[in-house]
This record gives structure tokens, C-alpha cells and sequence, in this order.
């Protein structure tokens, strides 16, 4: 219970840091993120210790959601590393106390390039906020670190101004989902965004289809020749005039009273759920679980049937 109530108080102070540090919040916010707009080149993180830790992951954060940014280590930045440094970038420093020796050596060279400065800190008076041209105030009344010695509670509300940044920036730029993705086109989260049902649908020529007038035995012999479990009712000019699945055939059977020569229009569903092939995969596999439905038509404008899309073709793409 000690170690459990430790890791609670540990929360419960962070917790408060952030609150504390959103009531403070003011037109600094605003003056920040207009620069950053307003900023043609790079945004240049810099920071030490833990606090470049925290530059490191903002840097990423800001480059994946529309704003071109960088990590210079401070220590290396003397050895070369200022070499990256031009005079249309923007640098945000970070520091808690604001007096970190490494990253106030750099004001000086930042300067000589006219390269405005963004400071996190928790000390507003300190000398790189004084030299900054917009200070975000990130102090923190206490270290969640029982010893109030190593940085927890101040690397937790820099983080989060940093993101809130970046949030206020993807809603100021217009980013959206769309080009989020073209940034992050690996993994589940690529398919997700980017996928759409033409890239991995059936294709027309292996979707298995049958004519209104067919009988139900033709359509039996179609779903189990096919590879979705159902059957496309078209007619001569492949129109989608219906759908018959197996859980329609089972249903059929249980009933006892189908004549198997009957055309399979008069069995089917005459109002199947149909998707184009310029739909998000992602928005469809949504529609699906919605109606409860493992197959759909995928149909052109003019609703000629164009191929078909499974439950599980979605799935094996990564679309979860």
C-alpha cells in the first residue's frame, strides 16, 4: 500500500502542476504560436539533461503534425551542429531553472542569425527568458519526485505546453487527418488513414455474381465457388439489384418451403448497403460494424457493380 499511495502522490502532483500551469495560461500562448506560423523555416529544439529529452520528443511531435522541426543538441551545436542553423528558423528552448549554462551560450549565436527564441521555462526572470521573444511559463511548485530533487512534475508541464503548441498549430495550419497520414504511412496507423477500398477490394472479375432471373440453386453454386460467403444479384448491365448471403441460404433452409428453382431476386435482399471504391477503407470498415454486415457491393456512379469488399480483407490490411 506505501508504494501504491507513493506512486499516487506522485500523480496527484503532476496533476496539479498541469492545472496550475493551464490557469496561468495567457496571449504568450497566442504570441507563440503566431510566430511559429509566421516562421518560414525550421523550428530548432534545443535543450539539456532531461530537458532535451523533452526537446527531442516535441521536435518529433511538431515535424509529424505539418511543422518542420529539428533537434540540436546543445553541447554539439558548438562542435558544428550550429552549421543547421539559418536565418529563417525558429528555436524553442527549453531549461526549468532557464539558466542551463550549454543552452544560454546559445542565445548569442541564435541571435547573430536574427533567429527568434521561444522559451519553456520555469523561471520567467532567468536569463533566457529575458533574451527570449515569448516565454511559456512551465513552473512547477514542487518535483513529484519524493526528494523534490530529479525532474518530474517541470518535465511533464513542458511536454505538455509543447504539445498544447502543437494542437494549437494542427487547428490554426488546417492539418488534417489526411496529412497526417502522409507522415506516418507504416503501420496500422498508415492504413488506417490512408487505405482506401480501391486498393484492396475484390476486383469485378472474382466478385461472385448471378442474374435477377438466375435460380437459387445457380446463386448457391456461386457463393460457394466465390470466396466472401455471399452472392451479387446484377442484371445485363451489371447493376447491383440485390444480395444473398449464406446466412440468407441458412435461414432459407430452416424454413423448410424454398423451391430452389424460384429466381434468387425473389430470396434476396433488394436494398443492399453499397460503397464506392473512393471511400476510406477505415470509414467503411465503421459502416460495416455498424450494420452488423460482413459483405458490401462496391459499385461506379452509375451503380454498376465494380467489385467487393469483405470484413476480412479490411481486417488483413490493418484496418482496426
Amino acid at each position: 500500500m506505501k508504494i501504491l499511495q507513493s506512486a499516487i502522490n506522485a500523480l496527484q502532483l503532476e496533476i496539479e502542476a498541469l492545472q496550475a500551469m493551464q490557469e496561468r495560461m495567457d496571449n504568450n500562448v497566442v504570441d507563440a504560436v503566431n510566430l511559429l506560423l509566421n516562421t518560414n523555416g525550421r523550428v530548432i529544439f534545443t535543450g539539456m539533461g532531461k530537458a532535451g529529452h523533452v526537446a527531442r520528443k516535441l521536435a518529433a511531435t511538431f515535424s509529424s503534425t505539418g511543422t518542420p522541426s529539428i533537434f540540436m543538441h546543445p553541447g554539439e551545436a558548438y562542435h558544428g551542429d550550429l552549421g543547421v542553423v539559418t536565418k529563417n528558423d525558429l528555436a524553442i528552448m527549453i531549461s526549468n531553472s532557464g539558466e542551463t549554462e550549454e543552452v544560454v551560450k546559445l542565445i548569442p549565436c541564435l541571435k547573430r542569425y536574427n533567429v527568434s527564441i521561444i522559451s519553456l521555462t520555469g523561471n520567467i526572470n532567468s536569463t533566457m527568458a529575458q533574451h527570449s521573444d515569448v516565454v511559456l511559463d512551465t513552473h512547477v511548485a514542487r518535483e513529484a519526485c519524493p526528494l523534490n530533487c530529479a525532474p518530474t512534475s517541470s518535465t511533464t508541464t513542458a511536454i505538455a505546453m509543447g504539445d498544447a503548441i502543437a494542437c494549437a498549430l494542427i487547428e490554426a495550419r488546417g492539418f488534417k487527418a489526411e496529412d497526417f497520414a502522409v507522415f506516418h504511412p507504416g503501420g496500422s496507423l498508415g492504413a488506417r488513414l490512408l487505405l482506401k477500398i480501391s486498393d484492396i477490394m475484390l476486383p469485378f472479375s472474382e466478385a461472385p455474381t448471378v442474374l435477377t432471373n438466375a435460380p437459387i440453386h445457380e446463386a448457391i453454386i456461386a457463393i460457394s465457388k466465390g470466396r466472401i460467403g455471399s452472392v451479387f444479384v446484377v442484371d445485363e448491365n451489371r447493376i447491383v439489384k440485390g444480395i444473398l448471403t449464406d446466412g440468407d441460404l441458412r435461414r432459407l433452409l430452416e424454413s423448410g418451403s424454398t423451391d430452389f428453382n424460384d429466381p434468387v431476386s425473389k430470396v434476396s435482399n433488394l436494398d443492399p448497403k453499397t460503397v464506392r471504391s473512393s471511400e476510406m477503407a477505415a470509414s467503411v470498415l465503421n459502416q460495416m460494424e455498424q450494420a452488423k454486415i460482413s459483405v458490401v457491393p462496391v459499385i461506379k456512379e452509375d451503380q454498376t457493380l465494380l467489385g467487393a469488399i469483405h470484413v476480412h480483407m479490411l481486417l488483413a490490411a490493418g484496418i482496426v
